[in-house]
C-alpha cells in the first residue's frame, strides 16, 4: 500500500484467455507488430476525460522551438539540436549547484474537449547520464485568464545528476499543483481550465553532444463529478492475462530511504509486473546495487527509480509511467477511465492496467486491509464479471492473484468521495489508471486504446 496521505496531497497517491482475448495478440506478437497509434486526442461521447499527446514527427516540428530538433523514424522524438543557453540549477535535495546547457520546446495550445478541474501530464523519454528534463504546464481558464507556468516534474531516468522531483508550493490562488496534479482550487465556482500548453526543457552537461530524447509528451484533463457511488457496468468479457506476480510486502524494511521500504511500494511493484509482461528486463549489472539476498531485486530497482524526492514516495503517477517507458518497446500514459467496461476493452486486446483506489477494509471483500491510496494491476475478469487483480499488498508472490467483487472494485476505483474510518469525507481517485503498452501497438491494441481515449 502507499504510505498514508499527507494533508496537502491528493489520494494516490499462463492463464487461459477466452475467445475475445485469444483472438487478439499477446506480448510476443506485439513486439513485432507494425501498426502504430497516431497522435491527437480521443474523447468518447459522455466521457469527462481528455487525453492528448504529441508523439509524431509533425508534432515535434510544430509548436515553438528553442534549440530542439525533431527526430524522424519509427519512434519520432525531440532532442537537443543546439543549446539555446545555459543556466544554473541548485538541486534542493543535495544542495549541489551545477551549470547546464538547455533547449526548449513549447507545444501548440491544446483546447480541452472537456474543460478540466484537474490535469496530469506524463512523458516517455530517454535521459542518458549527464542529461535530464523538466515539464511545465500553462493553462487558460474558462474566464480567459492564464495560469503561471507550473512545473509538473523534474525528471531523469537515473539519480546521479539530479534527484527527480515534484515541486511544492505552486499556486496562483485559483489552482494548485499537488505533487503531480494540477487542480482548480474550488470547482464549485464553475472555474475550469479551458486549454493548456506544455513546455519541455531538455538539459545536458555543457560542451557535450549528449541529449535527452522525448517520444511522447501529453496530459490528461478531466472533470469528474463529485460522487460517493458510481453507476454499475454490466459484465461483457471473461479471461485472464498472464502477468508476472510480485509482492511488495516481502520487501518490508529494504532500502527505507525510498519511502520506508516495501510496505509503500505498491506503485513500482505494479509497474514492474506490467513492464515484465511486455518483455522488459533488467540486467545483472543494473541490479548489482541490490543486496543479493533480496528476492525480486527488480522491485527494489523500480522503487529507487520511481522515487520522488520531494513527495518522499514512489507513488508519483507520471514518474512511474516515465520509468516504464525507459524499457525498450514500451510506452506509457497516465489517464482516467470511465468504467470496468474500459478495462474489459483493454484486457480483450491483451493490455493489462494499473488502477489507483482507496477504501476501508469492509469495502473490498477479500482484501483484508484498508488504505488511503493503493495501486494494483487488473489482469482479467471471471465468468461472473468479477475483477482478477494482481494485488501487490499480498504476503507472497504466490498470493498476489486476487479476485475482487465487480461492484465493490468499480466503486472504490471510480468514486471521487469516500468516508474514512472516522467518518470524515476524503477524496477518491476518480478512475486514475496507468496504461503501459507497446511502442508499436497492433491494430487491435490501437483500436482498444482509442476506445478508452488514448492515442
Amino acid at each position: 500500500m502507499s504510505r498514508a496521505q499527507q494533508p496537502s496531497r491528493r489520494t494516490v497517491l499462463a492463464a487461459a484467455v477466452v475467445a475475445a482475448v485469444a483472438s487478439g495478440t499477446m506480448p510476443a506478437a506485439a513486439a513485432t507488430a507494425s501498426a502504430s497509434a497516431g497522435p491527437g486526442t480521443a474523447v468518447a461521447p459522455g466521457r469527462p476525460v481528455d487525453y492528448h499527446a504529441w508523439t509524431s514527427y509533425s508534432d515535434w516540428r510544430g509548436g515553438t522551438t528553442e534549440g530542439v530538433r525533431a527526430v524522424p523514424g519509427l519512434r519520432p522524438g525531440a532532442e537537443i539540436g543546439a543549446a539555446a543557453g545555459r543556466t544554473d540549477y541548485t538541486d534542493p535535495h543535495t544542495g549541489r549547484t551545477a551549470t547546464w546547457e538547455y533547449a526548449r520546446w513549447t507545444s501548440p495550445v491544446h483546447r480541452l474537449a472537456v474543460p478540466a478541474t484537474e490535469v496530469v501530464a506524463s512523458w516517455n523519454a530517454h535521459t542518458p547520464e549527464g542529461t535530464w528534463l523538466q515539464v511545465e504546464l500553462r493553462g487558460t481558464y474558462s474566464d480567459g485568464t492564464d495560469t503561471p507556468w507550473y512545473v509538473m516534474g523534474r525528471w531523469a531516468a537515473g539519480d546521479q545528476d539530479i534527484k527527480r522531483t515534484s515541486v511544492d508550493d505552486q499556486t496562483d490562488g485559483r489552482s494548485t499543483i499537488w505533487t503531480d496534479t494540477f487542480a482548480v482550487d474550488d470547482a464549485s465556482t464553475g472555474l475550469r481550465l479551458a486549454s493548456y500548453r506544455l513546455r519541455l526543457t531538455l538539459y545536458r552537461t555543457p560542451g557535450t553532444r549528449l541529449t535527452p530524447t522525448v517520444w511522447r509528451l501529453g496530459a490528461m484533463g478531466s472533470d469528474i463529478p463529485d460522487r460517493f457511488t458510481v453507476p454499475a457496468s454490466a459484465p461483457a468479457l471473461s479471461g485472464e492475462l498472464a502477468v508476472p506476480r510480485y509482492s511488495q510486502e516481502i520487501h518490508k524494511g529494504q532500502y527505507p530511504q525510498y519511502d520506508n521500504g516495501g510496505e509503500a511500494w505498491c506503485s513500482p511493484t505494479s509497474s514492474q509486473m506490467i513492464i515484465e509482461y511486455w518483455g522488459g528486463r533488467l540486467t545483472a549489472e543494473q541490479l548489482s546495487w541490490v543486496d543479493p539476498s533480496y528476492a525480486d531485486p527488480q522491485v527494489d530497482h523500480a522503487a529507487r527509480y520511481t522515487y520522488d524526492h520531494q513527495y518522499e514516495g514512489c507513488g508519483n503517477w507520471p514518474f512511474n509511467a516515465a520509468y516504464a517507458a525507459t524499457f525498450d518497446g514500451i510506452q506509457a500514459v497516465v489517464t482516467r477511465l470511465a468504467s470496468l467496461t474500459d478495462l474489459e476493452t483493454l484486457v480483450a486486446a491483451g493490455i493489462p492496467a494499473i488502477t489507483s483506489q482507496s477504501f476501508l477494509a469492509t469495502e473490498l471483500t477479500g482484501a483484508g486491509y484498508g488504505t488511503s491510496g493503493h495501486l494494483m494491476t487488473v489482469i482479467g475478469f471471471t465468468a461472473d464479471g468479477d475483477v482478477i487483480a494482481n494485488d501487490p499488498a499480498s504476503p507472497s508472490d504466490e498470493a498476489v492473484r486476487r479476485v475482487y467483487r465487480r461492484r465493490e472494485f468499480e466503486n472504490i476505483w471510480l468514486r471521487t468521495k469516500r468516508y474514512d474510518a472516522n467518518g470524515k469525507v476524503r477524496s477518491g481517485t476518480g478512475g486514475v489508471c496507468y496504461l503501459y503498452f507497446p511502442a508499436r501497438p497492433t491494430a487491435r491494441q490501437s483500436k482498444a486504446l482509442a476506445a478508452v481515449g488514448v492515442c
